[in-house]
């Protein structure tokens, strides 16, 4: 897949009421046209760029189940991060929301000429994008695939995210204007606090478990933590963290809509929603909720030991219920 720029240069109005004076979108796509290819439109998470190579290697790629050389695929960069679309560089940068991430893949799906999306897919804050879009444009797509998400962020969800920025918050060089750190040390334990829901006590004590019977002092979780969170403040900016969960909490599909439930219910894609067993951050009573109310949704639940990151590393269960839904589909 190749890396692309779009410029949006009239104003783009945002649903807080702010207006950025144009957009950069940075995307990646398949080669060639679209024409007679069926056209995959990937939704990445909080911290993923337009890659899915980078960060679904195992379904994305020449040979794997989404095989850039033979669809169409499309992967956009969402406002507010930081790997070339529009973000922020400083403190103080406007509401971003889902549907404002949606609306800037709607510019862009107009610049590519796509008028069908075959399959539009995404896990956890990419599956919030790929619901609202569905509701959007009812009559775009035509297969929806939700992973580990929900309808509307949830409290708990919420006060995690919070819990993240009060870290960020904290940090004496979040909001320093050429400060050498700039928020890394708050990004750093923001990051290790989300670990806390992304993984499972499963996965913790089948990876992170002392290796000997008789240390003084449990410290193998504590040196993983440390290195997730180092480890990201070495590729992702702080304000564009911060953004972002901001964007998660701004999650509610029945926002001027009369409710969840009528939200879900004007979806008319073939769609599946999976869950995961582990998952924390989204439990399988939303991913039920969400099937009970969009029509003719199919459910279904993989099994995995890592939580809500099942969604990242459970490749082979997602193939397969992918595969027994898209071959589900009765003949047009």
């Amino acid at each position: 897949m190749k890396e692309n720029i779009f410029f949006y240069k009239d104003p783009f109005t945002l649903e807080c009421g702010d207006v950025l004076p144009g957009i950069k979108i940075t995307y990646h796509r398949s080669e060639g046209s679209p024409e007679g290819r069926k056209v995959v439109w990937i939704c990445h998470a909080l911290t993923a760029n337009s890659n899915p190579q980078d960060w679904w290697p195992a379904l994305v790629g020449p040979g794997k189940y989404f095989d850039p050389g033979k669809q169409y695929l499309v992967c956009a960069n969402v406002l507010g991060s930081c790997y070339g679309s529009t973000g922020p560089d400083a403190a103080g940068f406007p509401l971003i929301t889902i549907r404002d991430m949606v609306k800037a893949h709607e510019l862009l799906r107009e610049h590519l000429g796509i008028q069908t999306i075959d399959i539009l897919i995404g896990g956890s804050s990419g599956g919030f994008q790929a619901l609202e879009w569905s509701i959007i444009r009812p009559n775009l797509i035509k297969n929806l695939c939700l992973i580990a998400c929900n309808a509307r962020v949830s409290p708990w969800a919420t006060a995690l995210n919070e819990a993240q920025r009060m870290a960020l918050r904290a940090d004496p060089s979040y909001g320093q204007q050429h400060h050498p750190d700039g928020g890394k040390r708050g990004l750093a334990a923001a990051r290790a606090m989300a670990l806390l829901s992304y993984r499972s006590y499963e996965g913790y004590g089948k990876t992170q478990a002392e290796l000997s019977a008789d240390a003084l002092l449990a410290s193998r979780a504590c040196s993983y933590q440390q290195h997730q969170g180092e480890k990201l403040t070495r590729r992702f900016c702080p304000y564009s963290y911060y953004s972002l969960t901001l964007s998660l909490d701004s999650h509610n599909v029945g926002r001027g809509r009369g409710s969840v439930e009528a939200a879900l219910s004007g979806i008319r894609a073939r769609t599946l929603c999976i869950g995961i067993d582990s998952d924390l951050l989204f439990p399988f009573a939303e991913i039920k909720y969400m099937a009970r109310h969009i029509p003719g949704a199919v459910v279904d639940i993989i099994s995995s030991d890592f939580g809500h990151d099942g969604f990242l590393l459970e490749y082979e269960q997602i193939i397969s219920s992918l595969c027994r839904f898209l071959n589900s589909e009765a003949p047009r």
